[in-house]
């Protein structure tokens, strides 16, 4: 019988609170749960244990036999952790007590030193110990008393002084002698070291300690506190010092990454509990230049100090990958290598910070290098396994995988494309980089595949080369060709990623709502995409066609140009695939056999650049041209919008210049000027016949046509000839003469108005005219129409406004009412007539004349000039003087033409007494608004402004703030302006779905805004005027949500601009307010009862002064 296994104790903790003597009942903590009362348990047999090991294994007892094994294991531990014990780590382990004491008294020596080379031979004698020093380079800087002591220290070995620094460095020890080092010794004594002892005894500390320690401990100093400004101030230089010193000087930063890459070659769990501590060091080391106070080296700035620590990790990886290269599939298998994650750790950190550029500046051109050495080197056919068996390029691909933090990833990622835009790389060059760096995580992190496949292609915008890298690497995923991407055998992914892109792009809402880089960009990754499917591929889909279709026919409606111009471009495309042989042109500009993805909105050097008709536009440009900011865009909106190809706007309307209604002109003598020399001729015949009265020569008979043919001259005529529409040649030269007999203000025009604008409107120029001349013919119907505007306004206002909502016009018509009504606005604004000037006469008249009374009497016939003295030519002594003055031409010397006045009294007026009157519009400009803002959000027949016929809406609300810019500073603007301001903040147009409607909307309120007089809004404010105090509130309200919200670059700007105007008004108001102000004041200081109350009220009960 063996001896007896002993019975086990089980602990029991009492569950029941008892409580003490006082009362209290006593909660023991957990460390001390398990010591309340026990009791033995009684085994139901009694075992005995085996007499040896063979003996147990030899046994049934199958648990028996598992706890023998388990021992012996526990044994073999044992002895090989008592064998390590009795090496480096066992005499490590015994040492820590003597260092530390050895540290203790170094610093009693510090705090008890007098002279400073007492403090200077106490830290040599540690220094001694822990680096190979040379005594006798310092020596001769301190006195012979002690440098006796310095030289006869004894020097130990290498291994004793490995030992010494382990421990050193990896205790407690450190840490504490370098607190004493920064604060004490900086601030007390270092200024009275010497150079070379400074330098041996007190920077070895840092320069040549372990680099981690040293960073943890001199970082902290950067910002140290303390009542003492001088203290703080040497503190912190001797910091900044030593980290120049530490970090550049000696390579600090590639030091800790070996130090990290060698603590990285234990076990697993050792390699877990060195994560913390490397992204604590990385943490601390970039945060150094935000630390950095003012006035610190330049080698602390964020620039140079983040360019040398990339400089530094690249060289220390480099070194690293080239040790891995044939241990590759162990360091697979065993993790991130410390080199690697500290790199991670310290790049994602740099994104963090905002410094991504420097970083690539030294990460790119290096692997663009790597890259290009290898296609010049392999001419064949350049596949994967040329880089993965290249040991240079191990570490790119490990570096990124490093990086842990999803956002240094996609910053990384981005700008990597824009540097390789940047530098024009060329396809297969920002292929391979790509590859080198992501083709490991694309394939094993879904985050980095949805970033390239939906961030990239959906979200972000890149330029046009960018894109086709995307594409290239993330869809198609194989080397592009020579010129073009290449398509890969993984169809899969590219007929995914096309219904994922088409989805996006055939939204509505996706039109309406997105930037135009956005839709841009998209557009050109869906044109790219379908360029590699074929008809099968696209046959496999499911929504793909039916989506394009949805796409191409809303882009189709839009006003914008360049958005049609990417239905077009998609839908010749799409036609190429689905039958190469009949591509489908919708648009002029995509007839070549190679699309233009770049729409001609992008520059190589300078990636996306939209040019928008509407940006960065100044106040100036909008107060000072009429054709604003929103007009161009709105004006290019009309060309094709509604499949009516009206006049170019970039032609201007001729000026015509209305003088006083004196002067006549002979309708007859209109059609003479638009044919061809047709007086001249007639007159050229009858000489000729009456010269040679005996000729027999033939007539010429080949234009009896064209004499036979009417000549149009009455409007009467015109409006008879426009209604015939199967006579084409009649109706061409109604229009020919149709404005030149409107600008003639026959007697008959204002009873033939109506009818005739309504013929205008209605007339089918494209039916009737021959093909080419179209856009001819709508410019003269065009400038009739605004003659006819601006020679009989309310006539002309009365009917268009009737057809403006009437369901029998379309939406080409409408668009033409509203451009006329706007040219017409503008036109009577700049129009000039000529009247008496206004001469103030005197309130109490003189018998005297009041001129001198050397000169002649002024008495003389109506339109008499003033009298000029003559220069005399007689001799020096003449003293008399002459004078002349004009007299106006007697009846019987007016020179007859073409053009007769029935009064000469304007004529013979001095220009001194007569004056040019500007803007004729305000006098029409509620009929030209008014009927138009009544009803415009009804829906009726054929009309719907809000929702399908947005465009109209948009022309129309354009047109209102034209006219509200034409009678700016008019008492007219200022009682239109709370109507038009209502009809702007209407939830259904300020927020309107289409960013063409919302940009109209914004130049209207910027119209109101100049075209209301400060005095006016001052005396709205006095009187409280609720309904323009309102308005001007929501124009500045509704401005700032536009440009904190919209999406449209063109409406942020806009709103911006409208913002500066709102400033510029408010501060003009408020001068004039002031001025008001101060006058009242001044002119009520005769009324001393009220002076006596202290204030003076105005009828207003709101204000008092």
């Amino acid at each position: 019988m063996g001896p007896e296994i002993p019975t086990p104790t089980i602990l029991v903790s009492s569950s029941t609170l008892v409580p003490c003597h006082n009362g209290r009942v006593f909660i023991w903590p957990y460390r001390f749960m398990y010591l309340g009362k026990s009791f033995e348990a009684i085994p139901e047999e009694h075992e005995t244990d085996a007499i040896d090991y063979n003996e147990v294994m030899s046994s049934d007892d199958v648990v028996l036999r598992q706890g023998a094994m388990k021992g012996a294991q526990l044994r073999e531990i044992k002895i090989a952790v008592e064998g390590m014990e009795n090496g480096p780590k066992r005499r490590r382990r015994e040492l820590e007590p003597t260092v530390l004491h050895k540290v203790g008294d170094v610093i009693s020596a510090i705090n008890e030193a007098k002279h400073v080379d007492q403090l200077i031979c106490a830290l040599h004698s540690l220094a001694v110990r822990l680096f190979p020093l040379d005594s006798s380079a310092f020596s001769g800087s301190i006195d012979e008393q002690y440098r006796d002591q310095v030289l006869r220290t004894e020097v130990p070995s290498s291994d004793e002084r490995s030992d010494w620094w382990w421990v050193f460095y990896q205790g407690t020890a450190f840490p504490t002698l370098a607190r004493v080092l920064l604060y004490e010794v900086a601030s007390n004594w270092l200024a009275c070291f010497p150079i070379s002892a400074q330098k041996h005894v007190y920077d070895v500390f840092f320069v040549e300690g372990l680099a981690t320690e040293v960073v943890q401990t001199l970082v902290p100093c950067l910002q140290h506190n303390a009542r003492d400004s001088l203290r703080v101030n040497t503190v912190c230089l001797n910091a900044e010092r030593l980290l120049v010193l530490c970090l550049f000087e000696n390579d600090g930063i590639l030091q800790m990454a070996r130090e990290f890459g060698s603590s990285f070659q234990s076990e697993d769990s050792i390699s877990e509990r060195m994560k913390p501590a490397v992204s604590r060091v990385a943490q601390l080391m970039v945060s150094i230049p935000d630390k950095a106070p003012l006035g610190a080296p330049t080698s602390l700035s964020s620039h140079f100090f983040f360019k040398q620590i990339a400089i530094q990790l690249l060289a220390g990886v480099e070194e690293k990958s080239m040790k891995l290269h044939d241990e590759a599939a162990s360091l697979d298998k065993n993790g991130m290598d410390g080199t690697f994650l500290f790199v991670g750790e310290t790049f994602a950190r740099i994104c963090r910070r905002g410094s991504i550029d420097v970083l690539l500046g030294e990460v790119i051109p290096r692997i663009l290098a790597h890259i290009r050495s290898c296609l010049q080197s392999n001419t064949d056919l350049i596949d994967a396994d040329v880089f993965e068996t290249n040991p240079g390029f191990l570490f790119w691909s490990k570096m990124m995988e490093a990086i842990k933090d999803p956002y240094a990833v996609e910053r990384m990622s981005e700008q990597i494309l824009h540097y390789l835009a940047t530098e024009q790389a060329s396809d297969t060059e920002a292929y391979w980089t790509l590859w080198m760096l992501f083709h490991q995580i694309f394939y094993r992190q879904k985050s980095v595949r949805s970033m390239f496949i939906d961030k990239f292609l959906l979200w972000k915008v890149f330029p046009l080369c960018c894109l086709r890298w995307i594409l290239q690497f993330a869809v198609l995923e194989c080397p592009p060709g020579a010129n073009s991407l290449t398509k890969g055998h993984n169809t899969r992914g590219l007929i995914d990623t096309v219904q994922h892109l088409v989805t996006v792009w055939s939204k509505q809402e996706f039109v309406q709502s997105a930037p135009i880089e956005q839709q841009t960009y998209i557009t050109a990754a869906v044109g790219i995409s379908l360029e590699k499917m074929s008809k099968e591929e696209l046959d496999a889909t499911k929504e793909v066609m039916h989506s394009i279709l949805r796409g191409v026919s809303c882009r189709l409606e839009s006003p914008d140009h360049l958005v049609r111009r990417m239905a077009s471009s998609v839908a010749l495309v799409f036609s190429k695939v689905v039958d190469p042989k009949n591509p489908l042109h919708l648009d002029d500009s995509c007839s070549g056999e190679t699309i233009d993805w770049e729409f001609g909105l992008v520059t190589p050097d300078k990636g996306i650049q939209v040019a928008s008709s509407s940006t960065e536009k100044g106040i100036k440009e909008i107060e000072n041209s009429t054709a604003s900011v929103a007009g161009k865009e709105l004006d290019s909106a009309v060309d094709g919008g509604a499949g009516n190809n009206l006049k170019d706007r970039d032609k201007k309307l001729s000026k015509f210049r209305l003088v006083d209604p004196d002067e006549i002109i002979d309708p007859a003598m209109l059609n003479d000027e638009s044919t061809s020399g047709g007086s001249d001729d007639d007159n050229a015949s009858d000489n000729s016949e009456s010269s040679n009265d005996s000729s027999l020569q033939p007539y010429d008979l080949s234009d009896d046509d064209t004499d036979l043919k009417k000549k149009i001259t009455q409007v009467v005529d015109v409006v008879g000839a426009l209604r015939k529409s199967d006579d084409a040649d009649g109706v061409e030269r109604a229009l020919d003469v149709a404005e030149n007999l409107v600008r003639a203000s026959p007697d008959e025009l204002r009873h033939l108005t109506g009818d005739l604008v309504r013929t205008l409107v209605q007339v089918r120029c494209s039916d009737l005219t021959i093909e080419g001349e179209e856009e001819s013919a709508e410019e003269k119907r065009q400038k009739a129409l605004v003659a006819l505007l601006v020679t009989c306004p309310f006539e002309s206002l009365d009917a268009l406004h009737k057809l403006l909502y009437s369901p029998n016009v379309d939406v080409s018509q409408r668009i033409l009412i509203l451009d006329i009504m706007t040219d017409a606005a503008q036109e009577l604004a700049d129009t000039r007539t000529m009247k008496p000037k206004r001469q103030p006469g005197a309130l109490i008249s003189t018998i005297s004349e009041t001129q001198p009374w050397f000169l002649p009497s002024s008495i003389g016939p109506p339109g008499a000039g003033s009298w000029k003295e003559m220069s005399g030519t007689g001799s020096l002594l003449n003293l008399s003087y002459s004078y002349e003055r004009e007299l106006p031409p007697k009846p019987n010397q007016v020179k007859r033409g073409k053009t007769r006045r029935w009064s000469l009294r304007l004529k013979n007026m001095p220009e001194s007494q007569t004056e040019w009157s500007q803007n004729k519009f305000p006098l029409y400009a509620a009929a030209f608004m008014l009927p138009a803002m009544q009803g415009f959000d009804k829906r009726r027949h054929g009309v719907d402004l809000l929702a399908r016929d947005f465009i109209v809406l948009g022309k129309l609300i354009y047109m209102l703030g034209v006219c509200m810019k034409c009678a700016s500073m008019h008492p007219e603007a200022s009682a239109l302006a709370s109507p038009l301001l209502d009809m702007l903040s209407s939830r259904e147009v300020c927020y309107h779905k289409e960013a063409y409607v919302r940009r109209s909307v914004l130049f209207a309120a910027s119209c109101v805004l100049m075209a209301l007089h400060p005095s006016y809004v001052a005396s709205a404010l006095v009187e409280g005027n609720p309904e323009l105090s309102k308005g001007l509130e929501w124009v500045r309200t509704w401005a700032l949500n536009v440009a904190d919200t919209d999406t449209d670059k063109d409406c942020y700007t806009m709103a911006m601009t409208c913002l500066q105007l709102h400033a510029e008004m408010a501060l003009q108001a408020s001068r004039a307010l002031e001025t008001s102000e101060s006058t009242f004041k001044t002119k009520s200081i005769g009324l001393s009862s009220n002076m006596l109350k202290g204030e003076i009220k105005i009828p207003h009960p709101s204000v008092q002064y």
